[in-house]
């Protein structure tokens, strides 16, 4: 389930990639698909092993265009082990809302983006998430939790006091809200509860089948229902003179073909 929009947010093949917070890795694979150069950072090791594994299963299933490349480190937000001005392109979902100290990664997330790059940031939004906040503690007061719910105009500012200029925003998975108020009434920790096993199947029903139905309602829902603000920013093209590194981008770079400058 992606919530970045790539037709909004163009990934060229060979285009150098962050995916800063990574996950799972659903939005590296979808960037690497496109035949760009991934690099998946996320400050869990089980989850970058994970993503590896997937990296290495979709090189051997021939899903890797020529040109595509891809690798996953494990690292910390507030301090990115990149050259200023590495990445063409920066993803960041569902990632700000778990740092205590947002700005510095929205510091860090501009300093190494090159100038005229693009990113997409992704948080919850914030009426469905007041609602999760509001009929479960449980949702969010959890370690590595979230910190707290952003107003648009809020975050907005920041990214913008952090060197990123706004140029496009939606909303997206309208269908989701309900489920997630639907866990928070029965226990958001109850894998087991029918109701949220039957909406679940729903859900995942939708995500493989993409009905023109449920796909056209949640569009009309996302507005409001939707559960995550997605905004798209570019970095100005006028910027200092970059510092140097001693790693570069290329150094974490495996799955594809050579790394680069090889």
């Amino acid at each position: 389930m992606l919530t970045v929009d790539f037709d909004r947010f163009p990934v060229p093949g060979k285009a150098l990639v962050l995916d800063l917070g990574c996950g799972a890795g659903r939005h590296s694979f979808e960037a690497l698909r496109r035949g760009a150069r991934v690099i998946a950072l996320d400050y869990s090791a089980d989850e970058v092993a994970g993503v590896n594994a997937m990296f290495g299963a979709m090189a051997a299933e021939d899903q890797v265009p020529p040109g595509g490349q891809a690798g996953a480190v494990r690292g910390d937000a507030l301090s990115l082990p990149f050259a200023d001005g590495t990445f063409d392109r920066i993803i960041a979902a569902e990632v700000l809302e778990h740092l205590p100290a947002d700005a510095g990664a929205i510091a860090e997330l501009a300093r190494v983006l090159r100038p005229g790059g693009l990113a997409a940031v992704t948080v919850p939004a914030r009426f469905p998430e007041r609602i999760c906040w509001a009929l479960s503690d449980d949702y969010h007061n959890v370690e590595g939790g979230h910190v707290r719910i952003y107003r648009q105009d809020d975050l907005v500012a920041k990214l913008r006091a952090g060197g990123l200029d706004l140029i496009g925003q939606h909303r997206a998975h309208a269908l989701h809200a309900p489920y997630w108020w639907l866990r928070c009434l029965v226990g958001v920790h109850d894998d087991n509860h029918r109701a949220t096993k039957l909406y679940h199947r729903l859900l995942v029903w939708d995500m493989m089948r993409q009905p023109a139905i449920t796909r056209r309602t949640e569009q009309l829902l996302n507005p409001v229902l939707g559960k995550s603000l997605v905004l798209y920013l570019r970095k100005p093209r006028l910027q200092p003179p970059a510092r140097t590194s001693d790693r570069s981008a290329g150094d974490h770079l495996t799955v594809g073909g050579p790394r680069a400058g090889e």
